[in-house]
C-alpha cells in the first residue's frame, strides 16, 4: 500500500485535532445541556412536591382551627347551671347549629350516665342511625367521653362505618364535649362528624378544587374521599397527620397536576434565561464601563479640584512617612521656608528649614512622634529658618495619615506662621499696660472727685460748729454745756470725715467694707443734725416715719448715712422756689414690698426720700445717675451716681418716682440681716 505525503499526513492530523476538539467542546456543551434540562425538571418537581406538602399543612391548620370553632359552638349548647333547660328548647338551637355545620350529622345531649336526654339530626339528609341505631357505637362513645372527662375538654373517638338505606355509608366521627361543673361532669354534648364533609367543608375551595383530598388509615386505608382524581403519568401526593384529642388522621393530598414535560417548556425557559442573561451581562458590561470613564473623569476632577485648593492655601501641608522622610509639601509651605518642593523632598537629614542650634532638640522630637507617640492635635509652637537664615515662630498641628486600607503610612502636618500674630499679641500688650496706666490715672482722679465732693458736707459741719463757738465766746462767757456741745459735735465731723475718706479709698480700691448690724432709726439719727442744720437754713420741714418693729439692716454704716444725706440734701434743694409753708421733707422707712424683694434674701427694708419739689424732667430723668452729670451751677455730677453705686454694693437697688401731689420721692432697699457671702471660683 501506498503511503500518504509527509505534508498531506501533517494536514489530516491537524485536521483531525482541530476536529476532535470542536467535536469534544459540542459534547461538552451537549452534556451542559441536558444536566441543565435535568436538573431543571428535577427542580420543578421538587418546588410542585414543596407546594403541595405547605397546602397538605395549610389544610391541616385549617382542619384543626375549624374543628376549634365547632367545639366553642358547640359549648354554647351548654344548659344553664341551675336552670332547667327545655327539651324542645335545646333541640331548637341545635337545629339551627346544624343548619351552619354541614359536616355535623348529629348532635346530642347524654346525661353523666350517658342515657340519651335530646338530640336533633343534620336536615341535608335523613338521620344516620335510623337503620342501625346508636347502640354499636356505645363503645366508642364511652371511650371518647372518658378521654374528655379526663382532659376536662373536648375528645374525638376513633372513626367508624355507618351504613345506609341506599347501600352506601359513612364514615363517622364522635366528639364528645364534657358539661363539667365543681362536683364533676353534669352531661355530655356529642357531636357526629362526617369526613367526607369534613373535606368538603373545613378544607380552602383552591385545594378542593386543584387536588384530591382524603383521610387515611395509618396502613394506607382509605376512609373518606372528595375531589377529582387525578391523571397524568406521575402522581405528586402529600402527607400530614391530624392529630386529635383521642384520634388521630392522616390527610393524604393528590395534585391532579401531573409530572412537567421536558419540552418545550424547560428548554424553552432555559434558552430564554441563558439569551436573557447575555444580554444582561453585555448591557451590564457597557453600563460598568460608562461607570468607570465617568469615575476616572470625576478622579481627574477631584484631582484638579485639590490641586487647586492646595495651591490657594496659605497654611502650609507636609507629609512625612513613618521614617521620617518628607513625602509632600504644597506651594503655600516652599513659599513660607523659601525652599523648593525638590530641596524639601531629598532625603537629606535634618531638615533644612530647622535651625542648626535646635536640630538635634527637633530630631529628638521627631524620634519620639515615629516611636508611636502622637502629639496633641491642638498644635504646638516651633521655630523654623528660612533659606536666608531668618528665624519665624509656627505652630504645627499634625495628625495620622491613613489610607484607603485604614492603616496609618505616616504623618500629615499643618503648618502656620504666627510671626504677625505674634507681633500683634505685642502691641495689644503694649496696648492693655497703656490702658491699665490711664485706668489708674481715672481711678485716681475718681478718688479725688469723690473725696471733694464727700467731703464737702463735714467740712462745711466743722465751718458752722467753729463758727457758732467763736460767736458763743465773742459774745462773753458762755454756757459750758453748748461749748462743750459744739466742741463734741465738731469732733464728731471730723471723725466723719476720715471715716468718709476711709470708705471712698475702700469704694475705688473694690475693697469689702467692714458692716455691721444697724437700727434704721440709727441711722436717721446720725443724720439729722446736719439735714435740720440745712432744713433751718432752706425753712424746711422735716418729717420722719420709720415702722415698729423693723429690726436692724446690714450695711456699712458710714456709707448709707451718706447716702441718706445726700439724698435729703438734694431733696431740700429741689424745693428751691416753692412757698416756705409748703417746704415738707419725709424721711420714712418701711418693710420692702414683696415684688421687689425678689426672693434675694429673707427680708428687705426700704428706705425713702420725697420733697414736694417742682419734679423732675423726662429729660433729665434719663441720665439722672449718670456721673458728672447735675443741673445745678456749683454741683459736680457725683452724688447720686455715688448713691447708687454704694446702694448696689450691698445688694439694694436706688431708683425714684413721682411723688403726690408734687414732687420726687427717692427710694432704696437694704438686707434686713446678713447675706451669705458668695463661695469662691475655683480654677484648674
Amino acid at each position: 500500500m501506498k503511503r500518504l505525503p509527509e505534508a498531506l499526513r501533517r494536514r489530516l492530523h491537524n485536521a483531525w485535532r482541530r476536529w476532535s476538539l470542536w467535536a469534544l467542546l459540542a459534547a461538552l456543551l451537549v452534556v451542559l445541556l441536558g444536566t441543565l434540562v435535568w436538573l431543571a425538571g428535577r427542580y420543578e418537581m421538587s418546588q410542585l412536591q414543596n407546594r403541595l406538602e405547605s397546602d397538605a399543612a395549610a389544610a391541616v391548620l385549617d382542619i384543626r382551627g375549624a374543628l376549634a370553632r365547632n367545639a366553642q359552638s358547640l359549648q354554647a349548647l351548654q344548659p344553664v347551671p341551675g336552670r332547667a333547660t327545655p327539651r324542645e328548647a335545646w333541640e331548637a338551637d341545635a337545629q339551627a347549629l346544624l343548619r351552619e355545620r354541614r359536616e355535623w350529622v348529629r348532635i346530642e345531649w347524654r346525661d353523666p350516665a350517658l342515657a340519651l336526654l335530646a338530640h336533633a339530626d343534620t336536615p341535608y339528609q335523613p338521620p344516620l342511625f335510623e337503620r342501625t341505631g346508636r347502640d354499636n357505637a356505645h363503645s366508642d362513645i364511652a371511650l371518647a367521653c372518658a378521654t374528655a372527662r379526663r382532659f376536662g375538654g373536648p375528645a374525638y373517638a376513633p372513626s367508624y362505618f355507618v351504613a345506609q338505606p341506599d347501600g352506601r355509608g359513612l364514615e363517622v366521627m364522635e366528639l364528645c364535649l364534657p358539661l363539667m361543673q365543681a362536683r364533676g361532669p353534669t352531661g355530655y354534648l356529642l357531636a357526629t362528624y362526617s369526613l367526607q364533609d369534613m373535606l368538603a367543608n373545613l378544607t380552602s375551595t383552591p385545594l378542593r378544587r386543584s387536588a384530591e383530598l382524603s383521610f387515611v388509615e395509618p396502613d394506607g386505608t382509605r376512609l373518606a374521599l372528595h375531589g377529582n382524581a387525578p391523571r397524568g403519568r406521575r402522581v405528586f401526593t402529600a402527607q400530614q397527620l391530624l392529630d386529635l384529642p383521642g384520634n388521630s388522621l392522616m390527610l393524604r393530598i393528590n395534585s391532579v397536576r401531573s409530572a412537567p414535560d421536558l419540552f418545550p417548556n424547560v428548554l424553552t425557559a432555559l434558552v430564554t434565561a441563558m439569551s436573557i442573561a447575555l444580554v444582561t451581562v453585555l448591557v451590564q458590561l457597557v453600563r460598568d464601563n460608562r461607570r468607570r470613564l465617568r469615575a476616572e473623569r470625576g478622579l481627574a476632577d477631584a484631582l484638579a479640584f485639590r490641586k487647586a485648593m492646595e495651591d490657594s492655601l496659605v497654611t502650609g501641608l507636609r507629609a512625612r512617612d513613618l521614617q521620617g522622610r518628607t513625602t509632600y509639601v504644597n506651594p503655600a509651605f516652599c513659599q513660607m521656608v523659601g525652599f523648593s518642593a525638590a530641596e524639601l523632598l531629598s532625603p537629606q537629614a535634618p531638615a533644612p528649614y530647622w535651625p542648626p542650634e535646635l536640630a538635634d532638640d527637633y530630631a529628638q522630637r521627631q524620634a519620639v512622634r515615629l516611636a508611636g507617640h502622637a502629639p496633641p492635635r491642638d498644635g504646638f509652637e516651633s521655630v523654623f529658618m528660612r533659606k536666608d537664615g531668618s528665624r519665624f515662630p509656627v505652630l504645627i498641628i499634625e495628625a495620622p495619615l491613613i489610607d484607603a486600607q485604614g492603616v496609618q503610612t505616616g504623618w500629615m502636618s499643618a503648618v502656620l506662621d504666627i510671626s504677625e500674630q505674634r507681633r500683634v499679641e505685642e502691641l495689644s500688650r503694649a496696648s492693655q499696660e497703656r490702658l491699665q496706666a490711664t485706668a489708674r490715672l481715672a481711678t485716681v482722679g475718681e478718688m479725688a472727685s469723690l473725696l471733694s465732693h464727700e467731703l464737702n458736707q463735714p467740712l462745711a459741719a466743722i465751718s458752722s460748729y467753729a463758727t457758732g463757738s467763736m460767736n458763743l465766746l465773742r459774745d462773753g462767757a458762755p454756757p459750758a454745756a453748748d461749748l462743750a456741745m459744739a466742741i463734741r459735735r465738731i469732733a464728731e465731723q471730723a471723725e466723719r470725715a476720715g471715716k468718709v475718706i476711709r470708705s471712698v479709698h475702700d469704694l475705688v480700691r473694690r475693697r469689702d467694707q467692714a458692716r455691721e448690724a444697724v437700727a434704721p432709726q440709727a441711722l436717721l439719727d446720725a443724720i439729722l443734725p446736719l439735714v435740720n442744720l440745712q432744713a433751718r437754713k432752706l425753712q424746711v420741714q422735716v418729717c420722719i416715719a420709720v415702722d415698729d418693729g423693723l429690726g436692724t439692716v446690714w450695711c456699712e454704716r458710714t456709707m448709707i448715712e451718706q447716702v441718706l444725706l445726700n439724698l435729703a440734701r438734694n431733696g431740700m434743694q429741689a424745693m428751691d422756689g416753692i412757698a416756705t409753708g409748703e417746704r415738707v421733707l419725709w424721711l420714712g422707712v418701711r418693710r420692702a414690698p414683696a415684688s421687689e424683694s425678689r426672693a434675694r434674701a429673707p427680708d428687705w427694708l426700704e428706705f425713702s426720700v420725697a420733697d414736694a419739689g417742682r419734679g423732675i424732667a423726662p429729660e433729665v430723668a434719663r441720665q439722672l445717675f449718670t456721673p458728672f452729670f447735675t443741673t445745678r451751677d456749683e454741683g459736680m455730677g457725683l452724688g447720686l451716681s455715688l448713691c447708687r453705686t454704694v446702694v448696689e454694693q450691698h445688694g439694694g437697688h436706688l431708683g425714684f418716682e413721682p411723688h403726690a401731689p408734687r414732687g420726687t420721692i427717692f427710694r432704696f432697699t437694704l438686707p434686713a440681716r446678713p447675706m451669705t457671702p458668695p463661695a469662691a471660683a475655683t480654677t484648674d
